[in-house]
């Protein structure tokens, strides 16, 4: 017997499983589809830095027993220059994170099929009506939500996604124990998250030390191979030797050893959607994608992104007879571009001036930050025009050129 549900989503990630939770908090009736085995997940999408912040949890009512360590401030590095802003957040257990979310959403009445690969949309003339999955097997709803991730198989075949090659970033996390949080030459990182601007670790990218408590800590890099990674980085190096560069010249890891069974690989792409949602259908999180271009969080975006698809069908579903055509979902669109991810074009943007720059430049840009007061630093972080402006210098215009060059379609 085919089964129907009022909302069938495709990824038990944070954007899926946070869609879930709320759709079952609201009464309705859906079902998640997961690859992974339940035994083991989540085994193979355990990826994230799970750096994020204190609105998050509060939003979404996360517990304390699936955080690491709560931190006080955020560091930006560069070359030779350190700046530090008071900012409440906290490192996750991501896979107890995420195993949360499941559990908690289980208990509002979401159900979860676990080892069901989704293959491809069923369709009923141009409209998804249904998924296919785990071979042969079929599952139907009036809404089908799309949170696998780059996979994306059915947003892809739905024309919605446009995930491109060159907007892939790539990224590697080791976990740490003996690192030297406090080390003469470098801002204190105790209770600290640490982002680093540095073509030398990695060119075209960040780096980063998340304090996780005592002397250990989440350490990564990840950079995205376009032209400015090709600009900055070593001939014959990849992600793994850049890794490795860092830790032999870092003197924070002189004494530090890699936690057995903590290395975590994963990819995000940085880029503005290509689309959000069609008739019965929307795609969240880094499906989308939905991860900040600028400093590459995309916990609380993505939890953002299901909590709006889940408003979206609950306003799909308010009336008698629901109304689920492209017109009302795209009340999702809207609730992106306002609330989940506002900004993002111009925040693309600053992104992509950013890695084009060159360290010297990093360590104007600190200066800068030291200089300039919280509120035009808020302006600056949020895209606003005023606040940009204030970072920049007349001899950025060389940069600036480059930059427009670049935009320009060839």
């Amino acid at each position: 017997m085919t089964e129907h549900f009022d909302v069938v989503v495709a990824g038990a990630g944070p954007a899926g499983a946070q869609c879930a939770r709320d759709l079952a908090q609201r009464g309705h009736d859906v079902v998640v589809l997961e690859v992974e085995d339940e035994d083991e997940f989540p085994k193979q999408s355990n990826k994230s830095t799970a750096g994020t912040f204190s609105s998050m949890m509060a939003a979404f009512g996360i517990p304390d027993d699936v955080v690491m360590n709560y931190t006080d401030n955020v560091v930006l590095e560069s070359p030779n220059e350190h700046f530090v802003q008071e900012q409440p957040g906290a490192v996750l257990e991501f896979a107890d994170f995420k195993r949360f979310l499941v559990e908690d959403s289980r208990e509002e009445g979401a159900e979860y099929w676990f080892s069901s690969r989704v293959s491809k949309p069923i369709m009923e003339g141009n409209d998804i009506v249904g998924v296919r999955h785990s071979g042969n097997q079929e599952v139907y709803g009036d809404i089908i939500i799309d949170a696998t991730g780059p996979s994306a198989p059915l947003a892809k075949s739905l024309g919605v996604s446009n995930l491109k090659r060159e907007n892939q970033a790539i990224g590697i996390e080791y976990e740490l124990e003996g690192v030297d949080m406090d080390c003469d030459g470098y801002a204190d990182l105790t209770d600290a998250m640490m982002l680093r601007l540095d073509h030398e670790l990695a060119p075209g990218g960040y780096s980063w030390i998340f304090h996780t408590g005592e002397d250990t800590a989440k350490v990564g890099l990840c950079y995205i191979q376009n032209e400015s990674h090709h600009d900055y980085a070593k001939e014959g190096m990849g992600i793994d030797d850049y890794m490795q560069y860092w830790l032999d010249n870092d003197p924070r890891f002189e004494s530090a050893e890699r936690i057995a069974g903590k290395q975590h690989r994963g990819s995000a792409h940085i880029q503005m959607p290509g689309g959000l949602s069609t008739d019965n259908f929307m795609a969240i999180g880094d499906t989308v994608p939905t991860i900040d271009p600028l400093w590459g969080e995309g916990i609380h975006t993505g939890m953002k992104s299901g909590r709006a698809a889940a408003i979206t069908a609950d306003r799909c579903f308010m009336t008698g007879e629901s109304d689920t055509s492209a017109d009302k979902m795209s009340i999702y669109n809207k609730l992106w571009h306002g609330d989940v991810a506002p900004q993002m074009r111009t925040r693309l943007l600053m992104t992509q001036l950013l890695y084009l720059a060159e360290n010297e430049r990093y360590d104007t840009l600190v200066r800068d930050l030291k200089r300039i007061g919280s509120d035009t630093r808020n302006k600056a972080n949020a895209g606003k025009i005023r606040g940009v402006m204030e970072l920049l210098h007349w001899e950025d215009i060389p940069l600036l050129k480059r930059f427009v060059k670049e935009q320009l379609p060839v």
